[in-house]
């Protein structure tokens, strides 16, 4: 983009350059935790939600408006590919995503289309609305599912405890999940591509389900394809890799090249930045639970993250995971407050 940003102390932390306090920003911030969300959610599907795009874009600009924070995040769903590419999703209150026609066999498999960016295409619309709103106050992240998460879904048939068929599907049949986890990498570079064309500042790789598997099967099976997508993404936008598991994963992520990984909260987080090769930079990494606490333990605990921080360039402040949808609204206004008060 060739817009100057009014705001970009999220685009220089992920560059690694000196900020004067840590950018904020949380992921699931347009969410289920304040009242405004739900005034939207009861009028509306989820699917309708995100492929509208006035309303992606209501919904994008709610924690900018309540909360005041340091970036907005697209809002969609990683499972748009997934969808795109064949599945039959829906959403059921209480459970949450579901595929009816989950994939069981090599001729499913052959069924996932990959020429099917025509049908994503509400989503370019969405971020051009949401820029021109935005008009340049702060940067904008788009993002798209890992192929690794995105085949857990298709294979399970939606969430799961213990991916038991996602994990027979390696260890019994590789060759067919390497051939689904392709075509699921090959439509999310063309998405993310297509996101930054249509005027994102900076994209994250979602990886939540990594966290389910082995070292040799993280890098087989997740980090590879990872890595293909950001050889051959357009690198003209900060890329942030986030997956639950980076506090075990993150040296083997930094080898695929992000500007940034997001680190869950099991890590210290300045050790692994230390670990980390010069010039990648780190986001996280407060336990989301915290945001439970008392507003003095909230503060208390943020300034802790701070001061180990203190002397690190390329330090993003956010949570380990997503706000939890009972989080008090005031507490993550709190948090928000805390983080913009400070100062190095």
């Amino acid at each position: 983009m060739n817009q100057t940003l009014q705001n970009d102390l999220l685009i220089k932390a992920a560059l690694s350059q000196k900020t004067e306090r840590p950018p904020v920003w949380m992921m699931r911030q347009a969410g289920r935790f304040m009242p405004e969300y739900w005034e939207i959610k009861n009028k509306y599907s989820f699917l309708e939600m995100c492929k509208t795009p006035e309303i992606a874009a209501d919904v994008t600009m709610l924690p900018v408006d309540l909360l005041g924070i340091d970036a907005a995040i697209l809002f969609s769903d990683i499972l748009v590919t997934a969808e795109a590419m064949g599945g039959d999703l829906s959403f059921e209150q209480g459970v949450g995503p579901r595929f009816s026609n989950p994939i069981r066999s090599k001729a499913d498999a052959e069924n996932l289309a990959v020429d099917c960016l025509d049908k994503l295409q509400y989503v370019a619309d969405a971020i051009r609305v949401i820029q021109q709103r935005l008009d340049g106050s702060i940067p904008l992240i788009g993002f798209a599912g890992a192929p690794f998460t995105i085949l857990s879904y298709l294979v399970e048939g939606g969430s799961s405890k213990d991916f038991k068929r996602t994990k027979l599907l390696l260890n019994n049949e590789p060759q067919l999940a390497h051939y689904i986890l392709q075509k699921i990498a090959d439509v999310t570079i063309q998405y993310l591509n297509m996101q930054i064309d249509a005027g994102v500042n900076a994209v994250q790789l979602f990886d939540s389900w990594a966290i389910a598997l082995s070292w040799n099967d993280y890098r087989d099976f997740s980090h590879y394809y990872n890595k293909y997508i950001l050889a051959n993404i357009k690198r003209s936008v900060p890329v942030i890799s986030f997956c639950k598991g980076s506090s075990v994963f993150a040296r083997m992520m930094a080898e695929a090249n992000p500007d940034v990984i997001s680190v869950d909260w099991n890590a210290d987080l300045k050790n692994i930045k230390q670990a980390l090769p010069a010039g990648i930079a780190v986001q996280g990494n407060l336990d989301p639970f915290v945001l439970y606490a008392d507003k003095r333990v909230i503060t208390e605990k943020i300034h802790q993250l701070f001061e180990r921080m203190r002397d690190q360039n390329g330090f993003i402040f956010n949570l380990g995971h997503g706000i939890m949808p009972d989080i008090p609204f005031d507490n993550v206004k709190h948090a928000i407050e805390v983080v913009k008060e400070f100062r190095y």
